[in-house]
């Protein structure tokens, strides 16, 4: 891997530090050829604290480490991005991220799908499809799951994608209604998933 460190007046490049599981983006630091090489040599990411003017290990004082699990350099090669299992919250301030989000999963479009179902849950309305699933209980959502399910298999079985598509997109949809009924999130199954791999 070829850094340009020349690219940069005081020898240091951007490192961009994300969680390896969930993805969040939990802080930026400064690496220079040294801090480089001693998070690839102890796996605990390191920086150059521009204000220590010192290598600064992640995680030194406060026992928050960042594990590396990958670094790679960005096409013009003067910025990295750090891929790495935190030890606890990332920010000195506590947060654990350095923009102050949570680091939590997320699965993009379906997390916020889920947002909008818990809404829903949460502070029903009369004209909600969802609130009115809800509303019927467990036993109603179960059976549009199935219903949805079976529906699923049947366009499987055509060439039609576009109604493939839609009844698979319907099972998904009331598939995390269930979850939602039952307690749980999309990120409970991928945990279990996580584990059989």
């Amino acid at each position: 891997m070829t850094i340009n460190y020349s690219k940069h007046p005081d020898g240091l490049v951007p490192a961009i530090v994300q969680d390896a599981n969930t993805k969040r983006v939990l802080m930026l630091g400064y690496m220079n050829e040294e801090a480089v090489a001693k998070t690839q040599e102890s796996k605990q990411v390191t920086f150059y604290s521009r204000s220590k003017k010192r290598l600064w290990t992640k995680g030194e004082e406060s026992g928050h480490f960042l594990t590396l699990v990958s670094l790679a350099v960005d096409c013009d090669k003067d910025a990295l991005l750090i891929q790495a299992i935190p030890q606890g919250a990332t920010c000195h301030t506590g947060s654990d991220s350095c923009w102050g989000e949570e680091n939590t999963p997320s699965y993009g479009f379906l997390s916020a799908l889920e947002t909008v179902i818990r809404e829903r849950k949460t502070n029903p309305t009369e004209k909600s499809y969802v609130a009115s699933l809800f509303k019927k209980g467990i036993n109603k959502i179960a059976q549009k799951v199935g219903e949805e399910a079976v529906e699923t298999v049947i366009e499987a079985k055509d060439n039609n994608t576009a109604l493939f598509l839609d009844e698979s997109a319907d099972l998904l949809f009331h598939y995390l209604i269930l979850l939602q009924a039952k307690g749980h999130t999309l990120d409970d199954v991928a945990q279990v998933l996580k584990k059989r791999q």
